[in-house]
């Protein structure tokens, strides 16, 4: 009776497990200079302390509701936005002023509504 049973709840976790990760969306995300025509241009991970402004682009694949950007310098979070995800393929953008003596490393998480993480970029001002 218990081999029944482990053997029913490994059949279900194989079958299952496929459609729960199905439901997650696929995000990227990628640091860049601007957006121009709803891509990414000037992408990087290093940056000069002059850059002025920095975009995070990401696309959302398979999501809907909302995604959140949160800005990173070191471990202090900077700046956070909340910004609409409305088609099966989504993308979206958040800016940030990065000040000349804000220099070091940086990151952004793209978080589902939850907070879960759903993407991280990393870069570094110098």
């Amino acid at each position: 009776m218990k081999r029944t049973v482990v053997l029913v709840a490994l059949i279900a976790l194989v079958v299952t497990g496929p459609l729960i990760a199905a439901d997650q969306p696929k995000v990227t995300a990628k640091v860049c200079t601007a957006v121009k025509d709803r891509a990414p241009v000037g992408e990087g991970d290093s940056f000069p302390a002059t850059v002025g402004e920095l975009y995070c682009f990401t696309e959302v694949i398979g999501g809907s509701g909302t995604v959140v950007h949160a800005w990173f310098h070191g471990a202090k979070e900077v700046r956070t936005m909340e910004l609409p995800v409305k088609a099966a393929r989504w993308r979206t953008w958040s800016a940030k002023n990065i000040p000349p003596a804000m220099t070091g490393d940086w990151h952004v998480e793209v978080r589902d509504k939850a907070g879960a993480v759903l993407a991280t970029v990393k870069f570094a001002i110098r």
